[in-house]
């Protein structure tokens, strides 16, 4: 009985040291590798950068968590609150911006990857007393209710204008004729991810459609 309580012992003890050893061996490979090792005594993890944005026409230089999107970016560190958080998903199109003159869902983007890009909120269009054309459609035509989407929907359709100015395809739709014709289907298709849960989509339409009329 005693020989086989040393025999334990020696294997528990090999057992250990095998563990020991083995942990040991990864630690040493993993901080000489390179690849997934923990980070030295005394180093910071890197979660801000410094990104540079040129919003409405006026450069802002921010220091950003990097997991920030650009939908917070401006609302909580510029505090231009017309951009409206709504699904936080992609899927409503109420923080629709216009970024190098293309509309994109800023709930989706990361504040970080757009340094040194050109960013138009709905505060960049127009003011009061001076409003954008297509703001004036908006007021003239009711095209908005409660207007939490309005500043998205706004911003989505003078993109619009300008795709269909471009010929370039709605992305949702693969039957459009080669040349974007302006017609009622065509706005429908093209703001289609731009939700109104007010249900003001005929008046939206008619206010895109005069404030084309408006730009040529």
């Amino acid at each position: 009985m005693e020989r086989k309580m040393r025999v334990m012992d020696k294997i528990e003890i090999s057992r250990r040291h095998l563990l020991a050893t083995s942990a040991a061996t990864v630690a040493v490979v993993g901080v000489a590798g390179g690849q997934g090792a923990a980070q030295t005594a005394g180093e910071t993890m890197k979660h801000v950068s410094r990104v540079s944005l040129k919003v409405n026409g006026q450069v802002h230089d921010l220091d950003i968590d990097n997991r920030t999107s650009l939908l917070d970016a401006l609302r909580e560190h510029l505090h231009l609150t017309g951009t409206k958080k709504g699904c936080d998903h992609g899927q409503c199109g109420a923080c629709t911006v216009i970024v190098d003159g293309r509309r994109i869902n800023s709930c989706l983007s990361l504040a970080v990857m757009h340094d040194g890009e050109e960013v138009t909120t709905i505060e960049g269009l127009g003011q009061p007393g001076n409003l954008h054309p297509m703001q004036a459609a908006f007021v003239k035509h009711d095209g908005f209710q409660c207007g939490y989407c309005t500043p998205g929907q706004i911003c989505s359709s003078v993109a619009v204008l300008e795709e269909i100015k471009a010929n370039i395809p709605s992305y949702v739709t693969s039957n459009l004729t080669e040349k974007a014709t302006m017609t009622e289907a065509e706005i429908r298709e093209r703001m289609s991810g731009n939700i109104c849960r007010c249900g003001a989509y005929s008046n939206i339409v008619e206010a895109i459609v005069e404030a084309a009329g408006r730009k040529s």
